[in-house]
């Protein structure tokens, strides 16, 4: 039997939804797979996550921060 790579199977405590219509735009911010709150930049993530203890070094590491509907600068609703 030869072993193979298991699929990536961590996924990261912070998770950034998609960008929601408001005034301001706002992203749900989830940690541990519950909602904690809002952010309209990338700044209150950073927050939300420290005030749940946790660290961020990088929001571009996919195994601090996972975006979903766009990256650490998509704060405005997509306009199909």
């Amino acid at each position: 039997m030869t072993d193979t790579p298991s699929p990536r199977l961590y996924r990261p405590r912070v998770t950034v939804l998609p960008v929601q219509p408001g005034d301001p735009p706002f992203r749900i911010v989830e940690i541990d797979g519950e909602v904690v709150g809002t952010a309209i930049a990338m700044t209150d993530v950073v927050v939300a996550a420290a005030e749940a203890g946790i660290r961020i070094d990088d929001l571009d590491d996919p195994d601090e921060v996972r975006w979903v509907g766009g990256g650490k600068l998509t704060w405005k609703p997509r306009s199909d």
